[in-house]
């Protein structure tokens, strides 16, 4: 080997910088853990702690020192399905950012394309791709983007904005800028939230032009409180509001009228005597019975005051805020009340008549105006920070602007002198509504208290700082995983990846002997230089990322198999041992083959890089940096060890007692029984397609959009029942329920209000989920117990997911694309490779054959298995690492049969020769198989429920990719190549 003494320097120094970078995480881990132990279980301990001596110096090198921060910046990070935390994916508006970039223009043509872009947006097409569609379909050139009264308004008009004589081609590009600049202004808002919250180690990014943003809180618990920190538009307005006297005869008024329409709607509360429900009764006495109350009056519970016109149960909000939506009802409004908004306040608990606690919410009306647009809004507020009001309670208080100090200034003189109150409004809650006592306030500080916690005064102000997003912020889809169900992957992961790293390397030194020890080394090399890219690049480590890690291991010795098979045809030749390692690592002999299978693993993991995700990127990073460095240790680290035993005249035949007969004189004539390889996968592809047809796939949520919760109980649960009990009308509607893993476990999936965004849907599913299920668990697990995550957790929800339908259609959409994708790019590349189509086809057909097989296994099984089949993001993962693997030992084979049909190795007719070829192959297959199939297996048993379908899928894979490539692609080459192929062969090798 050339160089040898450069290739040793840049090992050396490779494995130093590895060995640096991986110091980092040794160290952050340590820490991590001393801070876990210092908390003893309290998380907000446990941060402070982090927080305390994030600035001090923790890692002393002698020449350099790092501080705590430093040290964490550059360690491996953990993936939230090791660490525990919060994924979300928001949607940014982007049809709230145009109404806002047109004024909220009422042009019917422009509306019309606004929700017909919502109805027919396709799968990966972007919202304001399928906008600028609709437009062109509605306004057949009637109508221009940049007309007067679209988006050639007086906000776009100037330098860079619109001009009413540009085309719509023109008036796209700034329209995509502007929708683009107030994106990446609502990721400059969430990224001050999110810095200003308190996880270690947040991450946001911004998903290609989508509108779309990636929030990651690794180790963050409380669910509900960060979905609604993020997901808040922080719309702070102010409002001068109607007191109950000013509107109470229009609810009087209402009442009546609702009485008419609403007849027979059933008595949901009991009502409070006081000041609103004796003016909805006109009076009459108080023995007048519930239904005479009217459908407005019936559901006060609580009495009201002031701005606040009566108290309502949460339940019944939405129907009273329906009955004073609608426009028959609102005609009875009279003067300028007719722009009243009606809005609710914060939840606060009061007393029932049997003194019970119980939950109501505020009606207030404000003073609306015919744009609808607050006297004030929160865009004066230059500061904000969480304190105490006059009585001791949790408070925010606010500084203005010069501008915002004078309007409030306007606004709470007139509120002093009226006797009125100023609503403040946040996201269109009312939060506050105090009156004003002592005159105009000046110099723009003002305060907003309520019943609030302390978390929420801190999460409140952060919000206010960081400043208001430009358009809504839909949480379209989620990812809950608990801290002790991430501890659980970890060990299930590093316990399988360490025994499949024994198996192997057993496997290794039994079947090679010495040669074997030396390819040990390399793969413990490989794992070095490969955990020391991962901590260099500040890669995320996930349980499917292991998974990578464990595969490498597989490929790592791959090519080693193939360059010592070489040495040992070498030897058997006649060749010395100098001789043989010289060949076997040469181009015409291991090097062609090792470069070409490793060329289609490359093409499929990048394919998968590009369309997958989340954790299925972090599988394609493993697996990709892990084939370049399993290359570069078992061509050069474990040559180096073979020259060095060389060199000492030591005895290496690369076979041992056990394996020495291996193989050696195997003749089995693949081609003769063609006729029923080719009937055996005829029937199965037959039967995978009319299952697939009939019986369909277990779709996950990933491509139909749903929300699932993995739950442990106490016990064993009984899975229809709960399915039963979840489907009820009064619930979920229809929900599904399976074992998963172990019997107190199961996986429920519902579809319930998926389309809603909102974090009270959110909210309302959680609630509704544990209201339902409580009942199965004998100790009193309240809801945060049941919802949020915390450290020693073992009860309730342990990871849960979201995904919205167009975000499952996306994904949807991607994995076609990534398979179809991964087999044109391989096949080709194979042609260019062999020079010749045959080869292609041969590999594509045994590449369809296997994809359909699994596909087919997936369809008739996932009823009964006792583990998840779903089809997700996971599978098609799977599916493109058996395209990538098929690939390769199909490659393993052609490139035998390339060389023997090429050469004069094998005298006979065709069918003989490539016969021969491919039995001169058996140990490599045979051996590059069972090393996958071994840590497959490994992973399969150990690895843990979450991945076990999707290492399922790669089991199988491999098993039929073996096959096809002997049974399918070899006879659909010799097949289709010509008789005149055939006879000029032939003629070559017996001549």
């Amino acid at each position: 080997m050339q160089n040898k003494g450069l290739i040793k320097f840049f090992a050396i120094l490779f494995a130093l910088v590895s060995i640096y970078q991986l110091s980092f995480t040794f160290v952050s881990n340590n820490i991590k853990s001393d801070a876990k132990s210092f908390a003893k279980g309290n998380p907000e301990t446990e941060l402070k702690y982090l927080d305390s001596i994030g600035k001090e110096n923790v890692f002393n090198l002698g020449f350099t020192q790092f501080t705590f921060n430093e040290v964490k910046d550059k360690q491996i990070n953990k993936g939230l399905d090791l660490e525990g935390g919060i994924n979300v994916i928001l949607q940014i508006s982007v049809k709230d950012i145009l109404k806002g970039l047109s004024n909220n223009s009422k042009n019917p043509v422009f509306n019309k394309s606004l929700a017909d872009a919502t109805a027919n947006q396709k799968g990966n097409q972007t919202y304001i791709d399928a906008f600028f569609d609709a437009f062109e379909t509605n306004s057949k050139g009637t109508v221009k983007l940049a007309s007067p009264d679209i988006f050639a308004n007086r906000s776009l008009q100037g330098e860079g904005g619109i001009d009413f004589q540009m085309n719509d081609a023109q008036a796209q590009k700034v329209i995509k800028r502007k929708v683009d600049e107030s994106v990446e202004s609502a990721f400059g808002v969430l990224r001050k939230r999110i810095d200003k919250f308190g996880v270690t180690q947040p991450n946001i990014q911004k998903l290609g032009e989508s509108g779309q943003i990636l929030v990651e809180l690794p180790g963050a618990k409380d669910v509900d409180r960060i979905k609604k920190l993020l997901s808040g538009t922080a719309q702070l307005e102010f409002w001068e509001t109607y007191s109950g006297e000013e509107i109470g005869n229009f609810l009087s008024t209402a009442n009546e009228a609702l009485k008419k329409t609403e007849i027979n709607e059933a008595v949901v509360t009991t009502v409070a005597n006081d000041s609103i429900s004796a003016l909805l009764t006109s009076g009459k006495d108080s023995t007048t019975t519930k239904n005479d109350l009217g459908p407005i009056g019936k559901r006060i519970i609580g009495q009201g005051g002031g701005p606040v016109l009566g108290l309502f149960a949460p339940k019944d909000t939405a129907i009273v805020g329906g009955f004073l939506r609608r426009a028959d009802i609102r005609i009875l409004l009279a003067g300028d009340q007719r722009y009243a908004k009606f809005v609710w306040g914060k939840p606060t608990t009061i007393k029932d008549a049997k003194d019970k606690d119980i939950e109501a919410i505020e009606l207030y009306a404000l003073k609306g105006n015919r744009d609808n647009v607050a006297p004030m809004s929160g865009g004066v507020i230059v500061d904000a920070k969480d304190t105490f009001d006059q009585s001791g309670k949790p408070a925010v208080s606010m500084q203005m602007n010069g501008q915002g100090a004078k309007v409030w200034e306007e606004l709470t003189g007139r509120a002093y002198s009226q006797k009125s109150n100023i609503a403040i409004v946040l996201d269109n809650i009312v939060y506050s509504a105090p009156g004003v006592s002592s005159g105009p306030i000046a110099g723009g500080r003002s305060e907003i208290s309520g019943s609030f916690t302390l978390l929420e005064t801190a999460d409140l102000a952060n919000v206010l700082r960081a400043g208001k997003l430009p358009a809504a912020a839909d949480i379209i889809q989620s990812e809950v995983v608990g801290p002790s169900l991430g501890q659980e992957a970890i060990d299930n992961g590093t316990n399988s990846a360490l025994l499949g790293l024994l198996l192997v390397s057993l496997w290794m030194m039994v079947y090679y002997g010495k040669a074997g020890w030396y390819a040990n080394i390399a793969l413990a090399v490989n794992l070095l230089f490969l955990f020391g890219i991962l901590a260099s690049l500040g890669a995320v480590l996930t349980l499917p990322g292991i998974a990578g890690i464990v595969l490498t291991m597989g490929t790592a010795v791959d090519a080693n198999i193939i360059i010592y098979e070489r040495a040992k045809e070498e030897l058997r030749s006649g060749k010395s041992l100098e001789e043989a390692v010289v060949a076997s690592y040469s181009w015409k002999g291991a090097m062609r083959s090792i470069v070409d299978a490793n060329v289609t693993h490359i093409l499929t993991g990048g394919v998968l890089f590009i369309f997958g995700s989340g954790p299925i990127k972090g599988f394609a990073t493993t697996l990709l940096i892990g084939i370049i460095t399993s290359l570069f240790t078992s061509i050069f680290i474990a040559r180096i060890f073979i020259d060095w035993s060389i060199s000492k005249n030591n005895k290496l035949s690369f076979v041992t007692g056990f394996s020495k007969n291996f193989f050696t004189n195997f003749h089995f004539d693949f081609l003769k029984i063609k006729k029923w390889t080719y009937a055996f996968s005829a029937i199965v592809t037959v039967v995978s397609i009319y299952s697939l047809a009939t019986n369909g796939l277990d779709q996950g949520v990933d491509f139909v959009g749903g929300r699932t919760f993995q739950v442990r109980f106490e016990k064993p649960v009984n899975a229809e029942m709960v399915a039963k009990e979840l489907s009820s009308d009064k619930v979920f509607g229809s929900a599904e329920a399976k074992i998963f893993g172990k019997d107190n476990q199961l996986k429920i999936t519902t579809k319930y209000k998926v389309s809603e965004h909102g974090v009270d849907a959110d909210l309302e599913v959680n609630q509704m989920l544990y209201d339902n299920l409580k009942k199965h668990y004998s100790a009193d697990i309240t809801y945060d117990k049941f919802v949020n995550a915390y450290d020693g957790k073992i009860l309730g929800i342990l990871q849960a997911s979201k995904v919205g339908p167009t975000v499952a259609e996306d994904i949807k959409t991607n994995a076609y694309w990534a398979v179809l994708g991964a087999m044109l790019i391989v096949g080709l590349y194979l042609v260019i490779s062999f020079r010749k189509w045959q080869y292609s086809l041969g590999a594509i057909a045994a590449v369809v054959h296997d994809v359909i097989f699994v596909l087919g296994i997936y369809s008739l099984c996932y009823k009964f298995m006792p583990f998840g089949m779903e089809i997700d993001q996971h599978f098609i993962a799977a599916i493109l690492t058996v395209i990538g693997y098929s690939m390769n030992d199909t490659v393993i084979v052609f490139d035998r049969v390339r060389e023997f049909l090429g050469g004069k190795k094998a005298k006979g007719n065709f069918d003989s020769i490539v016969n021969q070829s491919i039995n001169s192959t058996m140990s490599r297959t045979i051996n590059t198989s069972l090393t996958m199939i071994m840590v497959l297996l490994i992973m399969f048993i150990f690895g843990g429920e979450s991945i076990r379908g999707f290492i399922f899928a790669m089991l199988i894979g491999i098993i039929v990719g073996t096959y096809s490539s002997l049974f399918i692609a070899t006879p659909v080459l010799c097949d289709t190549m010509s008789e005149a192929d055939h006879k000029k062969i032939e003629l070559e090798h017996n001549s």
